[in-house]
């Protein structure tokens, strides 16, 4: 093989420049001190470092989760909505491609050749649906029930069509192992902890997608908003979702009842308590044995998750005017959902690194073997490039909650003292239902005073409202995507 010193020089120019943008960047790094300037409760300066490191004009669906998440602790609901809808923009746009693209694993070439970091970022699972969650709360918190509405429905149709699209790409994956006999078993993985992602707790969840909070709050919203049906419906859903939590159960047990007990001037309160930030991401090179003219070794990185437990101890009881505690019930472990997703994901990520492997081994030895002399420098360039450029896919929406737990009771109409540990909030609550959000991270509890308008639900406590005929989606049944859709014509964004 003969490569010309121009084309060489060509060349590692451009593995340099590609090693210089979002192959080399370190976003647990970027995402540790934001996270930190938000636990010293410096929400503006935390801000303002995430928008110091995405300095560019096209900003990535990562940027728009966490500038997202943080004008949320800063009680700017409008400008949260307005920054999570940007997110939501890209996540539609995936979802546009994925209905037609469902199963195509293997076609990025830079995931191939250099690392998963060249892969368009388009969020995990879970953050997608997570998104439509965190949005209807935002509503709620902004007194628009009807926008909430609409967000709830669209998790139930985001969760269709990615468990419609999980189902072909796993297909897909089989497929290509079997074609080119690679085992996908993150068991055989020498070295990697196994552990992390088979507890109980990952192995028992449904997916790695649907969530408890997202359907129990369907059901609360369907509810304030008369349609006993699709409430009962999300209860029901969030029941399965995980079975066991007496809150959960009541949510649907008392659906009937609720209307006669409730009382005049009294508001029935959902307290949403998130806790914590969700696992970090760091890169394990691991050896991966490759045949090619003879048995080779080549390291290969493998995403591994941490479990965040320095900043936040879980609560377990919210107080009403020192008088009034209630039990917290952990009803979403965001912390299990990433591994859980972690662990579906990783067939995919060993197939892409396997091939990876054989891909620079080949390049590497096929340039050693010359003797040309700029050929085989190119070799010991490619060598350092090789592992220079190996590194996991480290992003992930890092300020999420580990954990979200909910309490559930009836207090008069009016402004209340709030209490969580030592921690103490005044709200006015008002309407006949009310959802009030509180995050907790480190000694900072972040509280979120509900928004009351014109747009809220009527009293349908006692006046039932005319129900609206819905068809509810359920993701695991599901056996077809939909209609056909062209794929967005907007520009395919790029990853600096």
């Amino acid at each position: 093989m003969l490569i010309s010193k121009p084309k060489f020089t060509l060349a590692l120019a451009i593995t340099f420049a590609l090693s210089g943008c979002s192959v080399m960047r370190s976003y647990d790094d970027e995402l540790k001190q934001t996270v930190d300037l938000v636990v010293h409760g410096q929400v503006p300066q935390a801000i303002q470092q995430l928008d110091s490191n995405n300095t560019n004009n096209d900003k990535d669906l990562l940027y728009y989760f966490e500038k997202g998440t943080l004008q949320r602790f800063d009680n700017k609901y409008k400008d949260s909505v307005t920054t999570w809808l940007s997110a939501d923009h890209l996540v539609n746009e995936w979802e546009n491609e994925a209905k037609i693209r469902a199963g195509a694993i293997l076609e990025n070439l830079g995931a191939v050749t250099l690392n998963d970091k060249t892969r368009r970022y388009d969020g995990h699972d879970y953050e997608k649906v997570m998104l439509s969650t965190q949005l209807a709360l935002n509503h709620l918190l902004n007194g628009d029930w009807d926008f909430a509405r609409t967000e709830i429905k669209k998790t139930h149709e985001r969760e269709a069509i990615i468990a419609e699209v999980r189902a072909k790409e796993t297909d897909a994956i089989e497929k290509e192992s079997r074609e080119k006999g690679i085992g996908t078993t993150f068991k055989d993985l020498n070295g990697y902890p196994v552990e992390t992602l088979n507890s109980p707790e990952i192995t028992s969840l449904k997916n790695g997608f649907q969530s408890a909070f997202s359907h129990y709050l369907a059901g609360f919203v369907y509810e304030a908003l008369g349609e006993p049906s699709l409430a009962s419906a999300g209860y029901r859903q969030a029941i399965e979702l995980r079975p066991n939590i007496k809150i959960l159960e009541d949510g649907l047990a008392n659906l009937d009842s609720r209307p006669r007990q409730h009382k005049p001037n009294e508001t029935d309160v959902l307290m949403v308590v998130e806790n914590g930030v969700a696992p970090s991401l760091s890169s394990m090179m691991i050896p991966i044995p490759v045949i090619y003219k003879g048995l080779g070794v080549i390291p290969i990185s493998f995403p591994i998750l941490h479990s965040d437990s320095t900043h936040t101890a879980p609560p377990n009881l919210v107080s009403v005017d020192n008088t009034n505690s209630q039990s917290l019930a952990m009803v979403t472990s965001l912390d299990a959902m990433s591994k859980r997703a972690l662990k579906d994901d990783m067939p995919g990520m060993i197939v892409r690194g396997i091939l990876r492997a054989a891909v620079k081994t080949a390049s590497q030895q096929a340039l050693m073997s010359s003797n040309n002399s700029y050929a085989m420098l190119a070799g010991v360039a490619l060598n350092a490039v090789n592992v220079i450029t190996e590194s996991a896919d480290e992003r992930t929406w890092r300020t999420l909650p580990s954990a979200i737990n909910v309490a559930r009771f009836s207090i008069p109409t009016g402004k209340h003292e709030f209490s969580i540990g030592s921690n103490k909030k005044t709200l006015d609550i008002n309407g006949a239902h009310a959802v009030v959000v509180a995050r907790v991270i480190g000694n900072q509890v972040y509280w979120s005073q509900p928004v009351y308008t014109a747009k809220m639900p009527p009293n349908v406590m006692t006046t039932p409202a005319p129900q609206m005929i819905e068809p509810v989606i359920e993701p695991a049944k599901s056996k077809t995507i939909g209609k056909k859709v062209r794929p967005s014509s907007n520009k395919k964004r790029s990853k600096k």
